[in-house]
C-alpha cells in the first residue's frame, strides 16, 4: 500500500468516525441543558410545565380590558402619545449621536481605508468596550450621578449605539469595491476626497439600513429604561403593569402605540433605502 492510499484510507476512516462524535457532543449538550433546566425550574417559586397553562392569563386580560374600553379605548392612544413622543426622542437623539461617533470609529477601525495602522486595533477595542455596556446598567449608573430625567438614558443608550453601528459600519467598509479609491488615489486625490467620492457612495444605502435598524432598537432600549426613571413611554408602562388587572386598556394602548412607532420607522427605512439607491442608479 502506498502512502497515498494510507493517507486516503485515514481520511475515510476519520470521515466514519465524524459522525460518531457529532453525535457524542449533541448528547452531551442535550444532557447538560436537561441537567440545568431540572436545577433552574427547582430553585424557581412555581414550575415552568405547570405554569404553561397560565401563560396566556395576563395577555387575555388585557386585550379583553382593551376591548371592554370600547371606544374610550382610542382616547388613551392621544393620553400616552406625549410619552411615546418622549422615547422616541431619547432614541433619535441617541442614535444619531452614536451613528455619528460610530462612523467614526469605523472608518478608524477599517484596515482597507489606508487608515494610520495603529489606529485600526485601538478604534476597534474602543468599540469592543462600547457594546459591552448594557444600555440598563450604564443608564442606572448615570441616573444616580445626573438624576432621573432622560438625559443619561439617551446618553447611555447612545454609548452602545457607537460602539454597535461601528463595528456594522467598519464591516461595510471592508467589502467594498476598492477600485474607485485606489483610481481616486492614483490621481492624487486626498484621504477625505477618496472618502467622499469613492467610499461615501458605495456604503451609504447599508449605513441608512443599519441606522434605521439600531433606531428600531433604541426605541425598545429606551422604553424598558423607562422602568428605571429615565421618562417616556416605559415610565407608563411600569406603571400600568405594576397596578395589574384593571389597566389592562392603558397596557394595550402603549403596547399599540410601540408597534405602531416600530412600524412606521421601518416603513420610512425602506423609503429613504429605495430613493438613495434610485438616485445613485440615475447618477
Amino acid at each position: 500500500m502506498t502512502n497515498a492510499d494510507a493517507m486516503r484510507l485515514e481520511i475515510a476512516q476519520i470521515r466514519k468516525r465524524r459522525p460518531l462524535y457529532s453525535m457524542a457532543v449533541l448528547g452531551i449538550l442535550i444532557a447538560v441543558i436537561v441537567a440545568g433546566y431540572g436545577q433552574a425550574n427547582a430553585m424557581n417559586s412555581g414550575g415552568f410545565l405547570s405554569g404553561l397553562d397560565q401563560f396566556f392569563d395576563y395577555p387575555g386580560e388585557i386585550v379583553i380590558e382593551a376591548w371592554q374600553a370600547g371606544p374610550a379605548f382610542f382616547g388613551l392612544l392621544w393620553r400616552f402619545l406625549p410619552a411615546l413622543i418622549e422615547t422616541l426622542n431619547i432614541a433619535a437623539v441617541a442614535t444619531i449621536l452614536g451613528g455619528l461617533a460610530g462612523m467614526l470609529f469605523a472608518f478608524l477601525g477599517s484596515g482597507n481605508l489606508n487608515v494610520w495602522p495603529p489606529l485600526v486595533p485601538v478604534a476597534r477595542r474602543t468599540m469592543d468596550v462600547m457594546r459591552a455596556f448594557p444600555e440598563l446598567i450604564l443608564a442606572l449608573f448615570l441616573i444616580f450621578v445626573l438624576g432621573t430625567s432622560p438625559v443619561p438614558a439617551m446618553i447611555a443608550v447612545a454609548f452602545h449605539t457607537a460602539g454597535a453601528l461601528g463595528k456594522q459600519f467598519s464591516e461595510v467598509n471592508e467589502n467594498i469595491d476598492m477600485k474607485a479609491l485606489e483610481g481616486l488615489g492614483a490621481v492624487g486625490a486626498t484621504w477625505f476626497q477618496r472618502m467622499k467620492f469613492a467610499v461615501l457612495p458605495q456604503v451609504l444605502p447599508n449605513y441608512l439600513s443599519y441606522f434605521m435598524l439600531r433606531f428600531e432598537i433604541n426605541v425598545r432600549a429606551s422604553a424598558i429604561l423607562g422602568f428605571v426613571g429615565a421618562g417616556g413611554i416605559g415610565t407608563e408602562l411600569r406603571r400600568t403593569i405594576g397596578w395589574g388587572q384593571g389597566s389592562g386598556d392603558e397596557t394595550a394602548a402603549l403596547f399599540l402605540l410601540l408597534i405602531l412607532a416600530i412600524f412606521l420607522i421601518d416603513q420610512a427605512s425602506s423609503w429613504m433605502r429605495q430613493r438613495i439607491t434610485r438616485a445613485e442608479k440615475l447618477a
